[in-house]
């Protein structure tokens, strides 16, 4: 049976008539949305303890101490809202109230749209609560983009996504997927991006926040999420401040020595430019995730396989939606103004100078390539084994005649640039065999493969699992 979606004053009342759910609403930033919504449900004496709005940034200072760095839309500050707020909770009422109740804290900081500057809008909400009385507190912490055109309309969608949470956190903390995906209940597609969520607490020590980033891709709540080396959750904006990128797309259903010796080289390419330090540098493998959301169910185990893998090299994985080139580049332009170059193979390469690929856009090919070659950046290209096992470059690939005058063009202007000190072992590995090996048994697939990612093959039991994808029965990466 379909469960209906409660709507965002049914959640707020359930919230209100349970006599033992109690606690604050701090917010800053985007008005009193959420307690608002409690309020007008009704029956609100019984959740809401106390709402507080520190808007003042002396007042917001004295109560919850200095804002480092002066930033008051940030996670420090949230964070110092929920502890302060939780814990005046439990000091003053905790006495008064029944033994049974569990307490909460709901803050959010919030930067809506200016009355006379535009500008990018986002937020902190976070939730701190108990999952049983007396427990030892929990939080869910997330970072959301308003992309409401008003502050009026950015407020609201806070106030529903402020209710979500806090009714998720005491009705769907044991259904991680489920909790996260009715973040987003009654918000209509565009107006909001939730591109992190991170949860702490002892009724969260088993979550994999691996599976929560899937799961806001999948579910809708974002086009993309981050993952750190570590497997933990990040914010793009932070993980990008002030770096280049040197990225490489790829369903990396196994990582081969090909797919390092092609980063390899392009890392080797990119340190060649004077004013690139190694240290200012995002190695960012993306996986999109679009083909395999057209087809339906995800394979949670077959994705995090290919994250460990890519884990254990030392990327930072980028899971996405995007099924295009240019929708990666215009992903990092939002967070960062500095070199982006990409690693890809001469199939990929293909598909970019494809007009087909751009049926929907006005501009077709045109609006792509200009989109994909904003700022500063290049393509690095990678060789592949022919036929004949010749190998067949950038200079020698075969370009279909309709667009050959513009691919001679980015050439000229050295945006497609070819990688030339690539291994030639490296160029005979075929994905397609490897995972034939892997299932026949015996040894013969680690030849293929980085020794650090030996042992994930392993403990997954990949022989088993893996299955080959005639779709990557090429020698191309």
């Amino acid at each position: 049976m379909i469960m209906r979606t409660l709507n965002t004053i049914e959640k707020a009342l359930a919230l209100n008539l349970d006599p033992l759910k109690y606690g604050t609403i701090a917010e800053i930033g985007a008005g009193q949305e959420v307690a608002r919504l409690f309020f007008g449900a009704g029956a609100a004496a019984g959740t809401v303890a106390k709402t507080i709005s520190a808007y003042d940034m002396q007042f917001s200072d004295a109560i919850y101490g200095l804002a480092p760095g002066g930033r008051y839309v940030a996670r420090p500050r949230l964070e110092s809202m929920l502890e302060t707020e939780f814990r005046l909770v439990e000091e003053r009422i905790r006495d008064s109230r029944p033994k049974e109740s569990t307490f909460f804290a709901f803050a959010d900081t919030v930067a809506t749209q200016g009355y006379k500057k535009r500008s990018e809008c986002h937020g902190w909400l976070g939730v701190r609560f108990q999952h049983s009385p007396s427990a030892a507190p929990d939080d869910i912490i997330l970072h959301v983009r308003l992309l409401d055109a008003t502050a009026f309309e950015q407020q609201q969608a806070v106030g529903i996504l402020g209710v979500n949470l806090i009714y998720g956190a005491y009705f769907l903390a044991g259904d991680t997927p489920g909790l996260v995906r009715s973040l987003i209940d009654n918000i209509e597609d565009g107006r909001v991006e939730v591109d992190m969520i991170d949860f702490g607490g002892p009724i969260f020590d088993q979550v994999d926040k691996r599976l929560v980033a899937l799961e806001m891709v999948q579910g809708g709540l974002s086009a993309a999420a981050m993952i750190s080396p570590a497997g933990d959750s990040l914010l793009p904006a932070d993980a990008f401040y002030k770096k280049h990128v040197l990225a490489m797309r790829g369903t990396f259903r196994l990582v081969l020595k090909t797919h390092l010796d092609m980063f390899d080289c392009g890392r080797r390419r990119f340190f060649g430019e004077s004013d690139v330090d190694e240290a200012d540098i995002v190695a960012l493998a993306e996986i999109p995730l679009s083909d395999a959301m057209a087809y339906g169910q995800i394979d949670s185990n077959d994705i995090l396989a290919r994250i460990e893998q890519l884990n254990m090299l030392g990327f930072t994985v980028l899971l996405s939606s995007y099924r295009r080139f240019f929708e990666l580049r215009q992903y990092i332009n939002r967070y960062s103004r500095r070199k982006v170059r990409v690693v890809t193979s001469l199939a990929d390469v293909l598909e970019i100078y494809s007009e087909s690929t751009y049926t929907d856009l006005k501009g077709s090919i045109l609006e792509a390539l200009g989109k994909l070659f904003t700022e500063d950046t290049k393509l690095y290209v990678y060789p592949r084994l022919g036929p004949d096992d010749e190998i067949i470059t950038l200079e020698s690939l075969a370009v279909p005649e309709e667009v050959i005058h513009l691919f001679a063009h980015f050439r000229e202007r050295e945006l497609v640039v070819p990688l030339i000190d690539y291994a030639e072992d490296c160029l005979a590995f075929e994905l397609s065999a490897v995972l034939q090996a892997l299932q026949n048994g015996g040894n013969d697939w680690k030849a293929a493969v980085p020794p650090e990612v030996h042992q994930v093959i392993i403990n997954r039991d990949l022989a088993r699992s893996f299955v080959a994808d005639p779709r990557q029965n090429t020698r191309s990466p």
